[in-house]
C-alpha cells in the first residue's frame, strides 16, 4: 500500500461510511480499480474504521455524554436500551460469520455490489416519496420492537452494496421518524458495532502484527477517513432537513450501480 492508494481508501471510507451510499461497496470498487488483492487487504478496511469511529465519537460527544448521564443517573435507560437492541442482530450474525463473509467470492464481487447497491438506491426512492404511516417525534419515541426492525435491517447491510447508514435509516424512516432522526439514531446505533470490529481486529495477534507492520499507511489513511468522516456527518445532517432528500442518495446509487454492472458485463 502505498501514500497515494491509503489516502484514496480513507478518503473513500471517511465519506461513504455515513453518506447512505455504502462504504463496503465504494471500497470494493476501489479495490478494483487500484488493484489492491491481497489475502489480508481486508485488514486494512477493517483498521480504517478506527477514523470513522472517532469522527462519530467526536461529533456526537455531548449527544453520547447526555445517554450515559441518563444510564448512570437512572433518569432514562430508554435510549441506551433501543441502541443496544439495534446493535446486536448485525453484530451477533457478523461476529459468528465473520470468516464465512470474508472466504466467500459472493460478497466481494462487483456483481453483488451493483445489485445490492441498485436495490436499495430504488427502495430509498420509492420510500422517500412516501408519506410517513407514523409520525414520532425523534428517535426517543422508537419503541423497543421498532428499534429491532432498525437492527434486522441492519444486518443486510453485510451484504456489500447495501449500506449500513441506507438501511438504517431507510428502516428508520418507514418506522416513522424523519430522515434527520432515523440518521442520527442509525450513527448513535452503529458505535457499538463500529466499537466491536475495531476491537477484534486487535484481539489476533497476527492482525496486530498487520497493523505494526502498516502502521504508517493505516495512520495516513485514518487521519483522512476522520477529516473526511467530520465533513459527511455535518453535511448529511444538514441535507436531510430538506423534503425528500433520500432520493438524491437514491438516485446516486442507481447510477452507480448501472455503471458497474455494464463495466463487469462487457468484460
Amino acid at each position: 500500500m502505498n501514500p497515494f492508494e491509503s489516502i484514496l481508501l480513507g478518503l473513500t471510507q471517511g465519506l461513504t461510511e455515513f453518506i447512505p451510499v455504502s462504504s463496503s461497496g465504494h471500497l470494493s470498487i476501489m479495490q478494483n480499480l487500484i488493484g489492491a488483492n491481497g489475502d489480508n487487504f481486508h485488514l486494512f478496511l477493517e483498521f480504517i474504521n478506527i477514523g470513522t469511529l472517532l469522527a462519530l465519537i467526536i461529533f456526537f460527544r455531548k449527544r453520547i455524554v447526555r445517554i450515559l448521564e441518563d444510564v448512570f443517573k437512572r433518569k432514562n435507560y430508554r435510549l441506551a436500551v433501543n441502541i443496544l437492541i439495534t446493535s446486536i442482530p448485525a453484530g451477533a450474525i457478523g461476529l459468528l460469520a465473520s470468516k464465512f463473509i470474508e472466504e466467500t467470492p459472493f460478497f466481494g464481487h462487483l456483481i453483488t455490489v451493483g445489485v445490492a447497491m441498485g436495490v436499495m438506491g430504488i427502495l430509498m426512492i420509492l420510500v422517500d416519496k412516501l408519506p410517513r404511516i407514523s409520525k414520532l417525534k425523534d428517535e426517543n419515541q422508537l419503541t423497543k420492537p421498532r428499534a429491532l426492525t432498525i437492527g434486522l435491517a441492519q444486518v443486510l447491510a453485510l451484504i456489500p452494496g447495501v449500506s449500513r447508514s441506507g438501511s438504517t435509516i431507510l428502516t428508520g424512516r418507514m418506522m416513522g421518524l424523519n430522515s434527520k432522526s432515523a440518521a442520527e439514531y442509525s450513527f448513535l446505533a452503529s458505535i457499538p458495532l463500529m466499537c466491536g470490529v475495531v476491537l477484534k481486529t486487535f484481539i489476533s495477534s497476527s492482525d496486530r502484527v498487520y497493523f505494526m507492520d502498516n502502521f504508517w499507511m493505516l495512520l495516513l489513511s485514518n487521519l483522512v477517513a476522520f477529516a473526511a468522516g467530520m465533513v459527511a456527518l455535518r453535511f448529511l445532517l444538514r441535507y436531510l432537513q430538506k423534503r425528500r432528500a433520500l432520493q438524491t442518495f437514491g438516485w446516486y446509487r442507481v447510477v452507480l450501480a448501472s455503471l458497474v454492472l455494464i463495466v463487469v458485463l462487457i468484460q
